[in-house]
């Protein structure tokens, strides 16, 4: 750390500290093992097992679901092998399901399964086979027909052995296990949607009259049974939870880094710059590998990973003089050819690339060893992946350095002065809602396709509403046998379109085309709710490192026009939004006179007004005015009031109130991915002095999902947690006024106008006083 302080001497390192090492401890081989699969693993000098894996190991070999929550690189694969292999070995017809949320994980862990069939003669006849989108069609038939061992992913279970299960029987009837691999990834509304895909097909296993046991594996996480729970429907009880990681790992130095301002810089309103966090990222890289440190460096867009290998590569030719390392300099991300993320893989394990710019596709469980240095470019969203990409470094056993460089935003600059939020126990909830009633809506038609729902079942997924609903519009029919989807003429949902209908990843189901105008040729889809945001006309898009200018945006045709150009400058769009509350809260709690806190459905009206113009320094160009449809959004949202006198008492005139209220919604927006699994760019906010509905100075931070995501609600059964880390980011922050370290957004359609950094420091304190030591609130409190 030292060599890093004295060569970014502008920067700071807020705090340092070694984990020291961690000895292995071993458990036995189960006795039931294939004779088989243990030799060859024995040969492949795995010759001992730890004590984690003969844990799962035995719990999945005993018919009992569990979870395993260890670290990366811990070995949770082979802890649930060892028992599907041996089963499919002992039972010639038993199947099972792998399901992962990337592809890149999934070839991985194909790959493996592969090497193991072809060399056990045991299990020749397994044939395990991906089952994606890439699957080519003349293939398909013989994976449903043949394969006892599927990869695949919630999306096409979904699309195609949940909506095609005839096809499936054989392989329905004889599954044994689901791997669900990754599992914490599985939140908000991707969450909710998977765990209702999960449910849906447990219910056709139960049909064709098999009952697999539930393997999940995750990182690192907060109560990871209760998660597999609310997953797939089985009771927290009865699944296992065996989260004490027995793996050795070397002793690991992890820093926590705040760049420094550029000297001259302004942004928004003046508010200091500082220097980016992709850019000391680079700077970090290439100073660790001319020091002969493997490292890999995690970044969040695809654009950053090739800019920050760009640089370091850059560096290490220029000031260090060492061109043959330069070569040796990658990017990998989304978006390359398998065979040529494959072979990035291969040079990264073999030791042949040096360093390596990633997005989070290298963060799950794809085997690279040996690096030495992590370099984590902003906080990843979560703790759990925080630690994932730190476990890619001293894997092998030897000493190593993570560090994580904060980018000029609320969530980052609370964690790099805060070191126990992050170094600790693990402190948010990974969040989703699998009863909200719009994410249910499309699966209940889903299910009632697949197979007549009876009432028992209709009660087990809490859509006794949402059957009603689909009653009432003519698309299901009670019968004596059960709900039944209705054919319709007239209808856009029809039991052939109703699973093309349902999008598990969120959005609001019409997709923009955005298209190179150019060529025609066909770049990306965006989901309609966040167009107007993102491609309207004049924003900056980037596609796999190609950097256009969207010309027009044809709402009639759902199309985006996009022409090759890059910019000097990026683009933020700029918006008024409206939100009214749309019932009586169903949970309200009076912290104290004057305070009052509530968990309620709204309606937002959001419309982009303009957008504004951002140099590469960071500073502030023209803003320019644009004339876009207005946007509805129905979701949930938890909201503060405060009585004007306490505002009085507290030395926050009324003049102040509005900027006092925007400041603190601000930071409020920036904190709450601390307590829910979110990104603030899934979250949405609204401050006014005086709210038409409550007739009171109010706060609302609401999820930006249609009928919300459990974000929103889990901030308001933390409120007391989630409101003092907001009080300590923002009085803790240097500057002066407010800038994007504490309570100016990125993406504030006011163009962060008015803020009262000193007003929030008011509020905010004052709330943390009127909520402490009040008990956390129930769900059902009002």
């Amino acid at each position: 750390m030292e060599f890093l302080q004295r060569r970014i001497s502008e920067s700071t390192c807020t705090y340092s500290t070694v984990l020291p090492p961690k000895k292995a401890q071993y458990g036995p081989w189960p006795e039931w093992v294939l004779p088989g699969l243990k030799n060859f693993l024995k040969e492949s000098e795995i010759t001992s097992l730890f004590q984690h894996q003969v844990r799962v190991a035995e719990s999945a070999w005993a018919g009992q679901d569990c979870v395993i929550a260890t670290g990366t690189s811990s070995g949770k694969s082979l802890g649930y092998q060892l028992p599907i292999l041996s089963r499919l070995a002992q039972e010639p017809t038993a199947c099972a399901l792998y399901l992962t949320p990337t592809k890149a994980l999934g070839s991985d862990q194909l790959h493996s399964a592969l090497g193991f069939s072809r060399a056990i003669p045991e299990l020749k006849s397994i044939f395990p086979a991906p089952y994606d989108g890439d699957t080519p069609q003349e293939s398909r038939a013989g994976i449903r027909e043949s394969s006892r061992f599927v990869f695949s992913n919630p999306d096409m279970v979904h699309m195609s052995v949940l909506a095609a299960h005839p096809r499936w029987a054989r392989f329905l009837r004889h599954l044994r296990f689901i791997v669900i691999d990754e599992c914490h990834s599985y939140r908000g509304v991707f969450g909710a949607n998977v765990a209702l895909v999960l449910r849906r097909l447990l219910r056709l296993c139960e049909h064709y009259g098999s009952r697999p046991v539930i393997i999940a594996a995750s990182a690192t996480m907060k109560d990871p049974a209760l998660h597999t729970q609310r997953l797939t429907g089985r009771t927290a009880e009865s699944i296992v939870e065996i989260t004490e990681d027995t793996a050795p790992t070397g002793a690991r130095t992890v820093a926590l880094w705040e760049p420094g301002f550029i000297e001259g810089a302004e942004g928004e309103n003046g508010a200091p710059v500082r220097r980016a966090a992709t850019t000391e990222a680079a700077s970090m890289m290439a100073g660790l590998v001319a020091e002969g440190a493997r490292t890999l460096t995690f970044v969040r867009s695809r654009r950053s990973a090739e800019i920050v290998a760009m640089r370091a590569a850059e560096e290490l030719s220029g000031s260090f003089a060492r061109p043959d390392f330069a070569q040796r300099i990658a990017a990998y991300r989304a978006g390359y050819l398998a065979e040529d993320r494959r072979e990035l893989e291969r040079r990264l394990d073999e030791g042949a690339l040096l360093g390596v710019a990633t997005t989070s596709a290298l963060e799950l469980g794809i085997d690279v060893g040996g690096l030495d240095a992590v370099v984590t470019a902003g906080f990843p969203g979560t703790v759990a992946s925080f630690w994932q990409q730190a476990g890619r470094a001293g894997r092998r056993g030897q000493g190593s350095l993570v560090v994580l460089v904060a980018r000029d935003e609320p969530m980052d600059t609370y964690l790099v002065h805060h070191p126990e939020a992050l170094l600790g126990k693990p402190v948010e909830a990974s969040v989703f809602d699998p009863s909200n009633p719009h994410i249910l809506y499309g699966h209940i038609y889903c299910a009632a396709v697949e197979l007549p729902l009876r009432d028992a079942e209709i009660a087990a997924f809490g859509a006794e509403e949402v059957i009603h609903t689909l009653e009432q519009q003519g698309l299901v029919r009670h019968r004596e046998r059960g709900w039944f989807a209705v054919p319709q003429l007239d209808s856009e949902l029809t039991p052939e379109t109703s699973h093309s209908a349902v999008t598990l990843r969120g959005g609001s189901g019409q997709e923009v085309m955005i298209v190179d105008a150019s060529d025609g040729r066909l770049l990306g889809t965006i989901d309609a709710a966040r167009a107007t945001g993102q491609v309207h006309p004049g924003a900056v898009y980037l596609h796999q490192g190609d950097s256009y200018v969207i010309e027009d945006l044809l709402w009639s045709d759902y199309m985006a026009l996009a022409r090759p150009a890059s910019p000097e400058y990026t683009t933020t769009a700029r918006s008024a939004t409206d939100i009214r509350i749309l019932r009586e809260a169903d949970s309200l709690v009076n912290y104290s006179p004057g305070l009052w806190v509530a968990s309620v459905d709204v309606e937002v009206t959001d419309q982009v007004t303009g957008y504004q113009v951002r140099l590469p320094d960071g500073t502030v160009g023209e803003d320019i005015p644009l004339d876009m449809p207005e946007q509805r959004l129905q979701t949930r949202a938890v909201a503060y009031t405060i009585d004007p006198s306490a505002l009085t008492a507290m030395g926050i005139s009324a003049a102040d109130t509005p900027g006092t209220l925007h400041a603190a919604e601000h930071a409020a927006i920036g904190l709450l991915p601390l307590i829910a699994t979110c990104d603030r760019w899934d979250i949405g906010g609204v401050s006014t002095a005086l709210h038409a509905d409550t007739q009171l100075p109010t706060v609302f931070v609401y999820d930006g999902h249609p009928g919300g995501a459990g974000f929103a609600d889990e901030g308001f059964r933390r409120f007391p947690e989630w409101i003092a880390a907001t009080f300590d980011a923002v009085r803790s922050c240097p500057c002066e006024s407010g800038c994007p370290s504490c309570v100016q957004s990125p993406k504030c359609g006011n163009g962060n106008n008015p803020l009262d950094k000193a007003g929030a420091i008011t509020l905010l304190g004052a709330l943390v006083s009127m909520t402490q030591g009040h008990p956390q609130p129930r769900a059902e409190e009002s």
